[in-house]
């Protein structure tokens, strides 16, 4: 059994190497290099499907709810070093510090930068301004305010992470009058050169050299996978 599919092939039991804390998620990340949030498509393939019994989402009988995955995501990116947003066909994901460059590589030489003038390129300037924006804050500052404003702005948001231009820095959440957070929190927005820096963010290789390096990975990494859905996580 390799040292990365063995996070993923089921036994009779259940997933083998269940998460059970954020520092284990972390590990996990680093060493499968790609890690979907919630479903991807892929049996077993998501950071959900590998959390213990205790770390999924549960509902208490009064109303309240825990879900220690949603509540590790800041952690993750902060205390992991790991790259966070809507990277795998429009859905969240992790991605390690290690295969960043190549992931970057590719993904921006199949959407160029958005040209002077489109409201994409509005949207990186006014982000790059501030150096970090909650979703809402850039949306008002971006002048995203009118009726169904939120979700078409939210359809460029989403175009840009998959393009590799902005990524998520941390989650803030509102605090209730005993100083505690609630609710499921806003994604602090940035761009991945204010994140990691310039350098974290260049490759050494093609773009073509990189798809090829990510897609033999993910190959060894999801026996089960077929060629069509590893192409779609990339692409």
């Amino acid at each position: 059994m390799s040292l990365f599919s063995d996070y993923f092939i089921e036994n009779g039991k259940g997933t083998l190497h269940e998460i059970h804390s954020c520092p284990e998620l972390i590990e996990c990340i680093r060493r499968v290099g790609f890690l979907p949030l919630l479903e991807s498509g892929i049996r077993s393939y998501s950071a959900e499907a590998l959390m213990a019994e205790e770390c999924r989402y549960t509902v208490f009988p009064d109303g309240s709810w825990e879900w220690p995955l949603w509540q590790w995501k800041g952690s993750v990116i902060k205390e992991g070093g790991c790259v966070y947003g809507k990277f795998f066909a429009g859905k969240a994901g992790f991605i390690s510090r290690k295969w960043w460059p190549d992931f970057i590589n590719w993904r921006r030489s199949q959407v160029p930068a958005p040209e002077e003038g489109t409201i994409e390129d509005a949207i990186l300037a006014t982000l790059r301004e501030q150096g970090s924006f909650i979703t809402r804050e850039l949306r008002a500052a971006c002048g995203f305010t009118g009726k169904n404003m939120r979700s078409k702005f939210d359809g460029y948001i989403t175009r840009l992470q998959m393009a590799c231009r902005i990524v998520t820095e941390d989650f803030v959440y509102p605090v209730d009058k005993h100083g505690r957070e609630y609710g499921f929190g806003w994604a602090l927005l940035t761009t991945p050169e204010e994140l990691l820096g310039i350098e974290a963010c260049e490759c050494p290789h093609t773009p073509e050299e990189s798809y090829r390096l990510m897609f033999n990975h993910l190959h060894q990494l999801l026996p089960q996978a077929t060629e069509k859905q590893i192409q779609k996580l990339l692409k």
